[in-house]
């Protein structure tokens, strides 16, 4: 059972079709593609966010407060088998610092854990504290699946700075049913075949050459989460068809509100 910790900066950017293939060719000088983008090629991410009933989570994290924590199931295959590995993942976001810490195991052990607690052996100290963390985390919501979002992703690392890393996402595809990994990936796009999803990802500043190029092609950062987008999709839907409020959000002139007292 393996486990990662991150922490560091995430930036992001929506880019048309020609910034993208204008920042493609400078980033070949600099960078170098991820060891999953095997011979270039993209790879599928495929997540299951949870969250509590009246969907506390997202809304919280809509409201954008300094300090907000979210929880994902993560496979690298879809459709996933019982004994495919799965990454559990807690998510946090401190002051603008993105913190990740997630364990692995098989996706029949997650779903024996999130029914009963029961944990795959533990071999390691730290293993066991994420742990220890992920049951604060279960007893204090009572969460259950809310969200499946999955994408196509390219990534890379620089060739100078291994933690320095940029992604460009397509194909980001959202459902609230069928919400398990065992299924295929199937649903609505929340971005246009036409656009990709930029995320750079530091521990502290962006290099010269990417600042200068953004600013040459006219990149500028977004505020841009992929659960927080499919669901405010979702309560747009709904608002549509109903005129009422939705889980503490109201749409008021086609505007998004959140109330956090709910």
């Amino acid at each position: 059972m393996a486990i990662n910790t991150f922490a560091r900066k995430e930036i992001k950017f929506l880019l048309d079709m020609n910034q993208y293939h204008e920042l493609i060719e400078t980033i070949s000088e600099y960078m170098n593609p991820d060891k999953y983008c095997i011979g270039g090629k993209e790879y599928g991410i495929y997540n299951i966010y949870y969250d509590t009933s009246d969907d506390f989570l997202i809304r919280e994290s809509l409201a954008k407060p300094y300090y907000k924590e979210k929880i994902r199931l993560r496979s690298y295959y879809s459709p996933a088998e019982p004994d495919a590995p799965v990454f559990l993942e807690i998510k946090k976001k401190i002051g603008g610092i993105v913190t990740k810490r997630r364990v692995s195991m098989t996706l029949a052990e997650s779903d024996e854990y999130f029914a009963t607690r029961h944990k795959p052996e533990i071999k390691k100290y730290i293993t066991g504290q994420v742990f220890t963390e992920l049951d604060a985390f279960l007893n204090h919501y009572p969460i259950i699946p809310k969200q499946y979002i999955s994408y196509q992703r390219e990534a890379f690392f620089g060739k100078d700075n291994k933690d320095f890393r940029l992604t460009f996402d397509r194909k980001i595809t959202e459902r609230r049913y069928d919400l398990h990994l065992s299924n295929e990936s199937y649903g609505n796009y929340i971005i246009g075949a036409d656009q990709r999803l930029m995320e750079v990802k530091v521990g502290d500043s962006m290099p010269a050459w990417l600042v200068q190029k953004l600013s040459e092609l006219g990149i500028y950062k977004t505020s841009f989460s992929k659960y927080g987008r499919a669901y405010a999709n979702f309560v747009k839907e709904q608002a549509n068809k109903s005129h009422i409020q939705i889980s503490g959000i109201s749409m008021v002139n086609n505007k998004i509100l959140v109330n956090r007292s709910v």
